[in-house]
C-alpha cells in the first residue's frame, strides 16, 4: 500500500533507476570531460553545469509524477506541432555543426527540437492508438492518424538525423504492434519505409559517383546532404575483410578506432574512475562514446551493470503494461520506455563497434541539457503511470476510500493487454 506521507510516489524500481543512473552521470562525466576541460580552461566547468541539469530534471520528475497521467493527452498534439515548427526553423536557419543541423538558440538556451519530437510523438501515438480501439484491434482511422505522425516528425528530421528518425519510427511501430494493429499494415509500412531509404542512398551513391564530388550543385543532394555520409559510414562499417588491428588510424574511422582502444584498455577489469587515457583523445566522450569510457574504466562488469539498468527499465516498464487497466497509459509507458531504452542499446552498440557511427546520446548519462531535461519528463510520466493507472492503485484507492479518479471518455479503452 502507497503511503501518502512518502514525498517520492509511484514505482519504487523506477525511481531507484533513475538516481543509479544520474550518480553513473556525475561520474562517468566527470572523467569523460577532459576535452571539454581543456577548451574552457575550467576544471569543473562542465561537471557542475551537468550536475545543474540534472538537479533541474530531477525536480522535473518530482513535479511530472504527480500529474495524473489523463492530462497528458492534452499536451501530445500541441508539443508535437511545437516541435514541427522548430525543427523547420532549425533545417533553415540553424547554424550547422559537423555538417548537421540540430541546435537552435532560444533566449541563449540550445535546445534540440528532435528531442521535443520525440515526446510529442510518442504522447501522440499513444493517444490515437489507444482512442481506436475495437474489438478487431486498432481501427483504420487510428492507424493512418498515427502513421501522419510519425512520418512528420520522420521527414523533418531524418536530413540531418537519420539515426533519430529511425529510432522514433522503431519505437512508434513497436507501439502499433501492442496496441494490436495487423502485422500486414505495418510490415506494408516497413516495406516502403525500407525501399526509399534504399533509393536514396543508391541514388546519392551513383550521383556522388557521376558528379566527381560536385553533388553540392545537385538538387537532390542539396535537400539530403548528408546522404554520402550514411554510405561511407555503411561501408566503413560492412569493411573490406581487413581486421580492424591491421587499418591505420584516419579521419574515417577516428572515433572507432579510439573507442576500441579505450575498451582494450580497460584490459577487461577497468583501469578506475578518473583514470582514461582515450577521454582526452576520443572525440564526443562525453556524450556519443561516453559509454567506451565506463567500460575503459570501470571494464565489463560495469557496462554490463549499466546495460542491466537500461534492460531492467524495460522489463519493469513491461510489467507495468500489464497492470494498467487503460490502454493509453500501457501504450504510452512503453513506448517511452523504447525509447530510453532502444536509444541506449543504439549508443552501446556504436561504442563496441556493433553498429555504424551514429549521434545517439546514452539517456541520462551523455552530457546534452536537452536531451538530459526530456528524460526527466519520461521518467516522471513513468512514475505517474505506475501511480495511477495499475490495478494496485486503484485496490488503494478503494481500501483508503478515496473516490476513483474519473477517466475521459477518449482515453477510456481497456487494455488489451491487462494480465488477468
Amino acid at each position: 500500500m502507497e503511503d501518502n506521507r512518502k514525498i517520492l510516489k509511484g514505482d519504487k524500481y523506477i525511481w531507484g533507476t533513475y538516481f543509479f543512473l544520474c550518480l553513473i552521470s556525475i561520474i562517468s562525466m566527470y572523467s569523460a570531460s577532459g576535452m571539454l576541460t581543456m577548451k574552457s580552461g575550467e576544471i569543473y566547468d562542465p561537471i557542475i553545469r551537468h550536475a545543474i541539469f540534472l538537479v533541474i530534471s530531477t525536480l522535473i520528475v518530482f513535479a511530472v509524477h504527480y500529474v495524473h497521467y489523463k492530462w497528458l493527452r492534452l499536451f501530445g498534439l500541441p508539443l508535437f506541432a511545437i516541435a514541427a515548427v522548430l525543427l523547420l526553423y532549425t533545417l533553415f536557419f540553424a547554424e550547422k555543426v559537423n555538417d548537421a543541423a540540430r541546435w537552435i538558440t532560444i533566449a541563449g538556451i540550445p535546445i534540440q527540437p528532435s528531442e521535443i519530437a520525440k515526446l510529442g510523438v510518442v504522447i501522440s501515438v499513444a493517444y490515437f492508438l489507444a482512442r481506436g480501439q475495437s474489438d478487431k484491434g486498432v481501427t483504420t482511422l487510428a492507424f493512418r492518424k498515427s502513421i501522419i505522425i510519425v512520418a512528420i516528425a520522420c521527414i523533418l528530421i531524418f536530413t540531418e538525423n537519420f539515426s533519430t528518425a529511425a529510432l522514433i519510427a522503431l519505437v512508434s511501430y513497436c507501439m502499433m504492434l501492442i496496441a494490436g494493429v495487423s502485422l500486414k499494415k505495418l510490415h506494408a509500412i516497413v516495406l516502403i519505409v525500407v525501399m526509399i531509404v534504399a533509393g536514396i542512398l543508391f541514388t546519392a551513391h551513383i550521383l556522388d559517383k557521376n558528379n566527381d564530388g560536385e553533388q553540392e550543385k545537385n538538387l537532390f543532394m542539396s535537400a539530403i546532404h548528408r546522404a554520402n555520409m550514411w554510405n561511407d559510414r555503411l561501408f566503413n562499417f560492412a569493411g573490406d575483410g581487413t581486421p580492424e588491428y591491421l587499418k591505420e588510424t584516419d579521419d574515417d574511422n577516428f572515433q572507432r578506432h579510439h573507442a576500441y582502444m579505450a575498451i582494450a584498455h580497460s584490459n577487461g577489469i577497468g583501469v578506475g574512475p578518473g583514470n582514461s587515457r582515450e577521454r582526452d583523445v576520443l572525440p564526443q566522450a562525453y556524450s556519443d562514446f561516453i559509454y567506451a569510457i565506463i567500460i575503459e574504466e570501470f571494464g565489463i562488469a560495469g557496462g554490463l551493470f549499466v546495460m542491466g539498468l537500461y534492460l531492467s527499465l524495460l522489463f519493469r516498464a513491461y510489467q507495468i503494461t500489464r497492470k494498467c487497466t487503460q490502454a493509453f497509459p500501457a501504450f504510452l509507458i512503453m513506448g517511452i520506455a523504447l525509447l530510453i531504452v532502444f536509444q541506449a542499446l543504439l549508443n552501446m552498440m556504436v561504442a563496441t563497434g556493433v553498429a555504424p557511427v551514429t549521434g545517439q546520446p546514452l539517456p541520462l548519462i551523455s552530457r546534452g541539457g536537452t536531451s538530459v531535461l526530456i528524460n526527466g519528463i519520461y521518467f516522471g510520466i513513468m512514475l505517474s503511470i505506475s501511480r495511477y493507472a495499475t490495478t494496485e492503485s486503484i485496490e488503494i484507492n478503494k481500501d483508503e476510500g478515496k473516490e476513483e479518479i474519473e477517466i475521459p471518455e477518449s482515453i477510456s479503452a481497456p487494455n488489451p493487454n491487462l494480465k488477468k
